[in-house]
């Protein structure tokens, strides 16, 4: 994954102004069973599906996004998509937000827009909506099982700013019947006209008032199973493992512990060697002011110049090395605490 991808965790949400959109969309008059398989935290999710008398599910590796589309009433598992099964033809609509990236492995590694899509796509019963959003560009890697498997496919360019960013777009598309057949012409002009649309700026933006809409088909509550490890269980019974008290005398460093009274009174200089040596690092406090601390010592270059008659310059460097304390708060709040003054007053370097 790209650097920007891991600083944002592979996770891409579409702002709710662009759910919206797309919820104007869909006509939903019966009930029915809808599944996000990249939740997220649900918001767009729930914003897609506002209004609506429908069953709402979702799949989502991250225990923490997990916990918040729980509370935006979709029922989540938590898992592995590519580990997860479901019966063919059990859901109305099925929301693909997926990961932007390649695939991890020994070979192949194609995109997992298209990975996600031949996973999920058959769980979608006939005339079921598919709401895909993706990087235009990535409608090329998805254009062979999207004329195979669905017709009306309509294209739309989404304009929040931050769906600009990404060059992102949304695919609207109903389940083509099994019987339906396609001929291998109208299937090549499909595919071909698809991979044209992924790099030509003519597709039309997202309009604020559709000129047709899809009408979402009724279906029964579906069920969803999981077929990999309990990650979560796993991840608790990790500690306690033998392989992992082998491993961990080269991942950690052992902190040092110092019992008892000093036998004399701490000066400053001691106080400061027992915490830049990791000896006062713990958990101090109560309430919200309940924190961690964590002491280190750190090295600072000050540069100076000096001019002498002839005009030369003479470059002076001296090292010194000093304290610093690093802060977490039991209510997120950080600090980092050091000698300097700090330049920016906004910034959340103290001086000590």
């Amino acid at each position: 994954m790209r650097l920007e991808g891991k600083t944002k965790l592979g996770f891409y949400p579409l702002p709710i102004s662009e759910a919206a959109r797309l919820r104007r969309f869909l006509k939903c008059p019966e009930p029915f069973s809808a599944l996000d398989p990249c939740a997220g935290d649900g918001t767009a999710f729930a914003g897609l599906l506002a209004g609506s008398n429908s069953r709402r599910y979702g799949i989502e590796i991250d225990a923490y996004r997990a916990e918040q589309a729980k509370a935006n009433g979709i029922e989540v598992l938590q898992a592995n998509i590519t580990d997860v099964r479901c019966a063919a033809e059990s859901l109305s609509l099925i929301y693909l937000n997926p990961p932007y990236d390649f695939e991890a492995g020994p070979a192949n590694n194609r995109r997992l827009e298209a990975v996600f899509l031949e996973h999920v796509y058959r769980w979608l019963k006939t005339a079921g909506v598919l709401v895909f959003v993706i990087p235009q560009q990535r409608l090329k890697d998805c254009a062979r099982t999207l004329s195979e498997h669905f017709t009306d496919i309509q294209t739309f360019r989404l304009i929040d700013p931050e769906c600009v960013r990404y060059d992102q777009i949304a695919v609207l598309a109903l389940r083509r019947k099994r019987t339906q057949q396609v001929t291998d012409a109208e299937l090549d002009q499909s595919i071909r006209y698809l991979q044209v649309l992924a790099t030509t700026p003519r597709i039309a933006s997202l309009p604020e008032d559709p000129d047709s809409v899809c009408v979402v088909p009724p279906s029964s509550p579906a069920t969803l199973t999981y077929m990999g490890i309990p990650l979560d269980e796993v991840e608790d019974l990790l500690l306690s493992s033998s392989a992992y008290r082998q491993i961990s005398r080269l991942l950690l460093r052992e902190q040092n512990r110092v019992q008892g009274r000093p036998l004399t009174p701490l000066h400053g200089g001691h106080v400061g060697l027992l915490c830049t040596a990791g000896m006062l690092n713990g958990v101090f406090g109560e309430g919200n002011d309940r924190h961690i601390a964590h002491w280190r010592s750190i090295k600072f270059v000050d540069h100076w110049e000096e001019d002498e008659d002839d005009g030369v310059k003479i470059l002076h460097d001296r090292e010194r090395f000093s304290h610093e304390l690093t802060l977490l708060f039991a209510d997120g709040r950080t600090r980092i605490l050091t000698h300097e003054k700090p330049q920016d007053p906004r910034s959340q370097h103290l001086k000590t």
